[in-house]
């Protein structure tokens, strides 16, 4: 069955820097949808960035500069490098992918109930 795994969470100062990793295994589709969702406590789950499998990406506008997503096939890795973090980007961070789908759709409002598959989550917690 398709399982994905966060790594990589923790504690930063604002300002600092972390990157999250998520290893994908049992996901055979040539074409794919993947993405970065965040969720605050209290708050509903939002989508940060998102990757298709044709290169195309897409960012929430909060983190827009300041975010990278990208891909390792031959690992079967996503990755999400954060930098310049602020408070408001504390939560738990999770991965997930489906098939064919536009990058967009991560970020798009509801966004989170296109996706099927997802990981466990990562916390992250930025100190101001």
């Amino acid at each position: 069955q398709v399982q994905l795994e966060e790594s990589g969470g923790g504690s930063v100062q604002a300002g600092g820097s972390l990157t999250l990793s998520c290893v994908v295994s049992g996901y055979s589709h040539s074409d794919y949808c993947m993405g970065w969702f965040r969720q605050a406590p209290g708050e509903e789950r939002e989508g940060v960035a998102g990757i298709a499998s044709d290169g195309t990406t897409a960012y929430a506008d909060d983190v827009k500069g300041r975010f990278t997503i990208s891909i390792d096939n031959a690992k079967n890795t996503l990755y999400l490098q954060m930098n310049s973090l602020k408070p408001e980007d504390t939560g738990m961070y999770y991965c997930a992918t489906e098939g064919l789908r536009p990058a967009s759709m991560v970020v798009a409002v509801n966004g989170r109930n296109a996706f099927g598959y997802w990981g466990q989550g990562a916390q992250v917690t930025v100190t101001s």
